[in-house]
C-alpha cells in the first residue's frame, strides 16, 4: 500500500515537472545600453511576443532627457543637429542595427514646416559602418533615386533635396497634416540610399513630448521592402506616468519575407 502511494507521488512530481517544462512562452522585453541625453538618458526597448518575434521597438527617454538639451546648432554638423547612436540590446534579433537620434534645436528644412525644435528617430536596417559610408554629390546623385516604386508607400514622395550624408534621402507623406495648415507635432518618414529602403523615422517635436501624449498612429506601408524583416504598421508617441518616461516607438511590427 505504501509502496503504491510512493509510486503515485513520484509519478505526480514527474508530471508536474513536465508541465513546468512545457509551460508556454510569454512576451518579453529587452533593453539596450543607455546613452546620455540632456539631463537624462535614453535607450532602446524591444517588446517581443511569446515566440520571441519583435512587436515593437522603442526609444525610451527619462524625463530628464528633455531638459538641459543644447539649444545652439551643432557646429560640427552641416545641418546643426546633435546626433546620438543607440545600440540594439545584445542578443536581439529584429533586423534593425540601431537607432540614430537627431536633436534639432532649430529644426530643419522645409522652413515653416519642420523648423521647430524636434527629434528625428532613425531606425536603421543597415550597419553603422554602412551608414557612415553614405554620401551624395547633390540632389541629382543617382544614389538619391528610388526606381522601384513598390518601395514607396502610398502618398509618399522621395524628395531629392533631402539628401543627407551619413543618413540617406527622405520620403515624405504629402498628405500629412503639417503640409495642410496644421502645426507639426509628429510625423513618419521613410529613408533610402542607392534605391534601397534603409530606415524608418518617426519625427516628434520636444513640445509634443512635453505635452505627455498617449497616441498610436497608423503608418502607410509600401508594397514591399528591400529585405526580410519586421516592419511597422504604426508608431507610438507616449508618456508613461508609472516610470516617468517618454517613448517613441515603431509598433505593430509585421514579418515580411
Amino acid at each position: 500500500m505504501l509502496k503504491t502511494e510512493s509510486c503515485l507521488k513520484r509519478a505526480a512530481i514527474a508530471c508536474l515537472g513536465a508541465t513546468v517544462l512545457a509551460a508556454p512562452a510569454v512576451a518579453d522585453s529587452l533593453t539596450g545600453e543607455p546613452v546620455e541625453l540632456g539631463n537624462g538618458t535614453m535607450q532602446i526597448r524591444i517588446e517581443t511576443d511569446a515566440g520571441g518575434a519583435p512587436t515593437a521597438i522603442a526609444v525610451s527617454l527619462t524625463a530628464g532627457a528633455l531638459e538641459g538639451l543644447p539649444m545652439e546648432a551643432n557646429p560640427q554638423s552641416k545641418g546643426g543637429a546633435w546626433q546620438y547612436f543607440l545600440p540594439m540590446p545584445e542578443g536581439s534579433k529584429t533586423g534593425y542595427t540601431g537607432v540614430l537620434v537627431d536633436w534639432n534645436p532649430h529644426g530643419h528644412p522645409p522652413a515653416d514646416i519642420y523648423s521647430v525644435p524636434h527629434f528625428d528617430f532613425h531606425f536603421y536596417t543597415i550597419s553603422r559602418d554602412d551608414i557612415e559610408m553614405i554620401s551624395f554629390t547633390g540632389p541629382d546623385d543617382t544614389s538619391a533615386v528610388v526606381e522601384d516604386k513598390d518601395l514607396v508607400a502610398p502618398d509618399y514622395q522621395v524628395v531629392p533635396d533631402t539628401v543627407v550624408d551619413k543618413m540617406g534621402v527622405h520620403a515624405i507623406d504629402v498628405t500629412a497634416p503639417e503640409f495642410h495648415g496644421t502645426p507639426f507635432a509628429a510625423t513618419f518618414i521613410y529613408g533610402y540610399n542607392k534605391g534601397s529602403l534603409i530606415f524608418f523615422e518617426p519625427m516628434v517635436t520636444r513640445d509634443h513630448l512635453l505635452s505627455k501624449p498617449a497616441a498610436t498612429m497608423p503608418v502607410k506601408t509600401p508594397a514591399r521592402y528591400s529585405g526580410p524583416g519586421y516592419y511597422p504598421t504604426s508608431y507610438d508617441v507616449r508618456y508613461i506616468a508609472d516610470t516617468d518616461r517618454y517613448e517613441v516607438a515603431i509598433t505593430g511590427l509585421k514579418a515580411w519575407q
